[in-house]
């Protein structure tokens, strides 16, 4: 296809060939820099992993290790084979007895040659096979380095390779579901798609500013709909970012109650385990205790706090005023109150502290016969940013209804199995400004504006889509992301 005038001056903004910024950054991997490092835990296992990629890889793990049987050097190992000896320094002093795995690139996690020695999972030897490694040539990888090479070889994405710290990082079953999706190349493939539709209505528009007296005016109608069309997928993105967030960064989540209304049994009960004491002395809690949890599916970051009175000693005021700022800072408070007791002054205290926020309340002991509470009161005071819910703490009853009040508080619903969606902050602010520049394409078709300006706003809808994948994204932003990652992956 011909490329338009119009196009190369556009290119100049919004590059349609991005090979070029690729291998700029591809430059600072040089023949035969090799990057080591740790690719498991330091510290006492049956196993320490330290890993090597780049070219010359085999050959210097070769120079060092020493097979058990003649004739399996690394040099003339299979890929993806591993070989069992010693790894030997400079002295030829035995280091340790490994296992050592040759990948051969392209078909490795970089797209390079590959070289994993498997040791005795002891802080020494781990230790001093890197250093006879990193002495002989190699280098320490930076943070992130291995994806970091993989996306810049082409392996990955830039958003299957936040994907993979998200893997790390998952805080529950449905995070981690989240993540191997879009490491799969789920999320990626949509986008993708967003592109390739941007592309198309581009090269329709384009087509009225290069021949115009030689193609048909661009039906109005039927651009505002695809643009339309691409504006409601942007949203359903935008709205399902923040299931993925909280997905994959949890909640911090405040139990909130006056003394005695169990809020530690509660934690104790979501735990599984006896961890806040539990007595019928009021004031026990002076401190906040912190637990990361996960209720059906979704991760709380869970805090037991003082329980909220006015007769208080001075160390117990003091987890009270700890208690204020830890509900200043949560995303959701879960509010107990006892329906066996008329509401009393310090449950009003509890409201007054928790009116501005959002959350559930929690009617407590409903296993217990006796109803005193006024709860259309609380309802009346707290407005329709709680949902209400029975529950016994003691016994455990209503914790899966919980989760779904959690869900219906801050506004998503459960997942379908097989969404994409956007799980970084970065993603959504991306998608965000595609929004502003579709927008911004519609108003000008409305406003009569010139093709060229509608194309503007189209390429740099196009550009930005581009940002999550990683085409188009500035180096900053990328070396940023992968130093969140762990030396050694």
């Amino acid at each position: 296809m011909r490329i338009s005038p119009f196009f190369n001056f556009i290119s100049k903004f919004h590059p349609l060939d991005i090979s070029a910024r690729q291998v700029k950054m591809m430059e600072r991997i040089e023949e035969g820099d090799l990057i080591a490092a740790l690719g498991t835990a330091l510290g006492e296992a049956a196993i320490g992993i330290v890993r090597m990629s780049g070219r010359g890889a085999v050959e210097l793990v070769d120079r060092f290790f020493q097979p058990f049987r003649k004739g399996q050097n690394l040099l003339k190992t299979p890929s993806h084979s591993m070989r069992l000896g010693y790894i030997r320094n400079e002295d030829g002093e035995v280091i340790d007895e490994v296992l050592v795995s040759v990948m051969r690139g392209p078909h490795t996690y970089t797209r390079e040659d590959v070289v994993e020695i498997n040791c005795h999972g002891g802080i020494l030897p781990i230790k001093r096979v890197l250093d006879l490694l990193l002495k002989n040539g190699a280098r320490l990888a930076e943070p992130g380095e291995f994806t970091k090479r993989a996306f810049l070889n082409g392996r990955i994405d830039l958003a299957q390779a936040e994907a993979v710290l998200d893997v790390i990082r998952a805080r529950s079953e449905k995070g981690a579901e989240i993540a191997l999706r879009q490491l799969s190349g789920g999320l990626s493939r949509e986008i993708g798609g967003m592109r390739d539709e941007l592309k198309s209505i581009l090269a329709w528009v384009e087509a009225e500013i290069d021949f115009p007296e030689d193609v048909d005016q661009i039906p109005v109608d039927k651009l505002m709909e695809r643009i339309d069309a691409l504006i409601a997928r942007v949203d359903g993105y935008i709205e399902g970012s923040r299931a993925g967030r909280i997905y994959r960064e949890g909640l911090k989540t405040v139990l909130v109650g006056k003394p005695n209304v169990g809020k530690s049994t509660l934690l104790n009960t979501l735990l599984g385990e006896e961890r806040a004491l539990v007595t019928d002395i009021p004031g026990t809690t002076r401190d906040i205790i912190e637990e990361a949890i996960n209720l059906e599916g979704i991760p709380l970051i869970l805090m037991d706090t003082a329980g909220i009175r006015g007769k208080a000693g001075v160390v117990e005021r003091l987890g009270i005023d700890r208690t204020r700022a830890a509900v200043e800072e949560a995303d959701i408070v879960l509010a107990l109150f006892d329906v066996t007791s008329e509401l009393s002054e310090e449950d009003r205290d509890v409201l007054e502290l928790i009116k501005d926020k959002r959350g559930v309340v929690l009617l407590n002991k409903i296993d217990l016969k006796e109803r005193r509470l006024d709860v259309d009161l609380i309802r009346e005071r707290l407005g329709s940013s709680y949902v209400f819910l029975e529950i016994s703490a003691r016994l455990g009853w209503g914790r899966k209804e919980l989760g779904e009040a959690v869900l219906n508080v801050v506004g998503v619903s459960k997942l379908a199995p097989e969404s994409a969606v956007l799980t970084r902050r970065r993603q959504l602010e991306v998608m965000e400004r595609v929004r502003e520049s579709l927008v911004g394409a519609k108003c000008g078709i409305r406003g009569g504006m010139p093709p060229e300006c509608v194309a503007i706003d189209l390429w740099d809808a196009w550009t930005q889509l581009g940002q999550i994948l990683g085409d188009t994204e500035s180096e900053d932003v990328i070396d940023e992301i992968f130093r969140e990652f762990c030396i050694g992956k």
